[in-house]
């Protein structure tokens, strides 16, 4: 055997056990260590280069990255197709100018590529159907707390409408009495409190009768803003709106669209530290109005992600908010055929997305 012969099948052993190392490291890859699948990947493939010690491997992922050592000039590149689209790239690169990649080294360098997009496809439908699976399980856990819901704001209306018209009538028979008049002023105030309150659950059941008609949304952000212009400059904090079209047209209850921005852009407010901003966003897509605000304040924990919508959840410390805000929202949403979903910016905050069907 010629020594030719012989160095290229020592290069195509090299190659095969790189692509064999490779399966095996994907077969064994764990969706939250990718880094180490990735240093893993890298390290095959520098040792399968013929001048393995002048190679340095660079892997760079939507998810993370990974590199061997400094590039050079020098350079052989495979992109990473993900849902058939480039989502990155494995770069080899030869630090010495005498040496020059031999041409089974590309097609090695784009097998492995291939692997790598097939992975991180697999990884992505993984954490889909994950998200897909959590939203299933909290929209079935809100509908039987809607149901609970409706079943005790139905019957506590009923007492507390006695309640209130009894304690009118008292009202009038003790006028003469001071005392017995300012005792009845706190049994009215606390029901009609406690009334607002069963009107919240109702909301937040999708109980609440509805005038649906053609609303734009634009005028309802802008004077929502108008409104609480006052709010942002005590609490110190900015805004910007991002409108893309000053018609976006939706079939709405008009008092309750007008609910569901108010309550995001107070709930943006409040959570937002002094100078932060608050971004206001609506545009459309073929079938939805979508309605976007971002805060930077601390974000959500886990927990919050998972309760944020249900009644009396609150991040809010003790008497500063019941619970029902978002909790209303959530049911006029679903009462308009449309979603909300919460979680947490990139970098700080958190960002609240409506989309309600145009019709």
């Amino acid at each position: 055997m010629s020594s030719n012969t012989q160095e290229a099948l020592v290069e195509r052993i090299k190659e095969l056990t790189c692509l064999y190392e490779v399966s095996s490291i994907i077969n064994n890859a764990d969706p939250e260590a990718i880094n180490d699948t990735l240093r893993a990947m890298a390290l095959s493939l520098k040792k399968a280069f013929q001048h393995p010690n002048n190679t340095e491997i660079c892997v760079e992922t939507p998810l993370d990255s990974y590199q061997t050592g400094p590039t050079n000039a020098s350079q052989i590149t495979s992109e990473i197709i993900i849902f058939n689209k480039n989502k990155g790239k494995i770069t080899a690169s030869l630090n010495e100018p005498q040496y020059a990649f031999l041409k089974e080294e590309k097609p090695l360098l784009d097998s492995v590529a291939l692997k790598l997009g097939n992975l991180l496809e697999r990884i992505e439908i993984q954490k889909n159907e994950t998200s897909l699976r959590r939203q299933m399980e909290r929209a079935d856990r809100l509908g039987i707390l809607g149901e609970i819901t409706a079943g005790i704001a139905h019957e506590l209306n009923t007492p507390l409408a006695n309640i209130l018209g009894f304690a009118e009538l008292l009202k009038d028979d003790l006028k003469d009495s001071s005392q017995a008049v300012e005792d009845l002023d706190k049994i009215i105030q606390n029901t009609i409190f406690s009334r607002e309150v069963v009107k919240k659950l109702m909301f937040f059941a999708c109980e609440m009768p509805q005038e649906m008609e053609q609303v734009n949304i634009v005028p309802n952000i802008r004077n929502a803003i108008t409104l609480l212009d006052a709010s942002f400059k005590k609490a110190n904090v900015k805004y910007i709106v991002k409108i893309e079209d000053e018609s976006l047209l939706l079939r709405a209850d008009n008092i309750q669209l007008t609910q569901i921005i108010f309550n995001l852009i107070i709930n943006a407010i409040y959570f937002s530290p002094k100078n932060g901003l608050v971004t206001i966003e609506a545009f459309q897509t073929t079938n939805h109005i979508v309605l976007k605000i971002s805060d930077e304040g601390s974000g959500l924990t886990d927990e919050a992600l998972d309760k944020i919508f249900q009644p009396f959840f609150t991040t809010k410390p003790t008497g500063e908010g019941l619970g029902l805000g978002l909790s209303v929202v959530h049911g006029i949403v679903a009462s308009h055929n449309g979603f909300i979903t919460a979680e947490n910016n990139s970098k700080k905050g958190a960002t609240f997305t409506v989309k309600i069907p145009k019709s």
